[in-house]
């Protein structure tokens, strides 16, 4: 008897039923279980209903936007990629977008292939990363970090981190009390070293900073133009 992968299960919400439509008979086509949705409270009810391991959000849609419904589900799950399908151009709104931890912000018209690949990318590149973390621990000052387990901790509290914020402090691990190239960081995390994708990253550094405030002898400094150093010092 011969067993076949499970597909990869989709939401998509778009309130254009002729692009939503053509959208899930594409992707559904190419071996993905796709839910299709018209607006962003049916959307919600959705994700809240069933497990996705992508959404893919029109930002312009009735009774819930798509930036509205992200932050919904990042509230209940802050690991799944979103995707934004927007005709709104707008430098400001991309920054929104990235800014409720967007993994792409894709502009309409645009090409299915293209999104079919962006898609495919960054499931690959998340079940890669989860292959990737080994039983390695890290010792911060009075901090300890498990990647395994996305756990740091201090004086017996523990934070759990998102998929990115383990990652980026992982790399900053192993290159503890030395350059961490930006570009370096950018490409195997976020997929490639574009604006959009920097600005993501500088809040996710703000977050990791917040976390590791509790000793003062542990830092991540920026160093202009190049990258990071996470900065250890001795007592």
């Amino acid at each position: 008897m011969s067993t076949t992968n499970p597909k990869h299960k989709i939401l998509l919400c778009e309130d254009d039923p002729n692009l939503g439509l053509v959208l899930k008979n594409f992707l559904e086509l190419n071996d993905f279980d796709v839910i299709l949705e018209r607006d962003g409270r049916l959307g919600l009810a959705a994700f809240q209903r069933e497990k996705f391991e992508l959404c893919l959000l029109d930002v312009m849609m009735p009774k819930m936007d798509g930036f509205m419904l992200a932050e919904e589900i990042r509230n209940t799950n802050p690991d799944v990629p979103l995707f934004f399908l927007s005709a709104k151009s707008m430098k400001e709104d991309q920054i929104k977008g990235y800014k409720l931890g967007a993994d792409d912000y894709i502009t309409k018209p645009f090409d299915s292939e293209v999104l079919l690949f962006k898609i495919k990318a960054i499931l690959k590149r998340n079940e890669e990363q989860n292959k990737e973390i080994a039983n390695v621990e890290y010792d911060l000052g009075k901090y300890h970090f498990i990647p395994k387990l996305r756990e740091l901790s201090i004086d017996g509290n523990k934070t759990t981190l998102s998929p990115k914020e383990n990652e980026l402090l992982k790399m900053l691990s192993e290159y503890k009390n030395d350059l961490l190239q930006r570009d370096l960081a950018l490409k195997k995390i976020w997929g490639n070293d574009n604006y959009f994708n920097g600005r993501s990253m500088d809040v996710y550094i703000a977050k990791l900073r917040k976390y590791l405030k509790e000793d003062p002898m542990v830092e991540i400094v920026n160093i202009h133009g190049n990258g990071f150093r996470l900065l250890v010092k001795e007592d």
